[in-house]
């Protein structure tokens, strides 16, 4: 049987539009990242609840402990601003209003991500409880 549609209708809204497959590795690599570190957060969490703050800031003076800590702020805020990238891509119509929410998302994405890994990085770094 012979196909009736005609090539524009066979063409229109198929095909790559050459952006979406890294936004979908992205996805997939920080899912397998935070896998990972969401299982060592929880690995630590009972030495953290035993010891208190000072067990706590004792345990984040160590490098790897800061870093992963830092890392699993990071990539996970990150993870989190692609979802919801995904999410105003499909459901907001008006160009504007999706462009500013884009922006935004973006902007509290890397503002938590940077004051949550300061913060880390303050508390790694001080000299203890006062």
């Amino acid at each position: 049987m012979s196909d009736l549609r005609t090539p524009l209708r066979r063409v229109r809204g198929l095909g790559s539009a050459k952006h979406g497959v890294m936004h979908f590795i992205h996805q997939r690599v920080t899912g397998a990242a935070l896998v990972l570190l969401i299982c060592w957060g929880f690995s630590q969490t009972p030495f953290l609840v035993a010891n208190g703050y000072d067990g706590a800031h004792t345990w984040l003076q160590s490098p790897v402990n800061a870093a992963l800590a830092s890392l699993l702020l990071a990539v996970g805020l990150y993870h989190g601003q692609l979802g919801v990238q995904v999410v105003i891509e499909d459901y907001i119509g008006k160009t504007g209003t999706r462009t500013a929410l884009l922006v935004l998302n973006a902007f509290v994405a890397f503002a938590f991500a940077a004051v949550g890994v300061v913060a880390l990085l303050k508390t790694a770094f001080s000299g203890g409880a006062s």
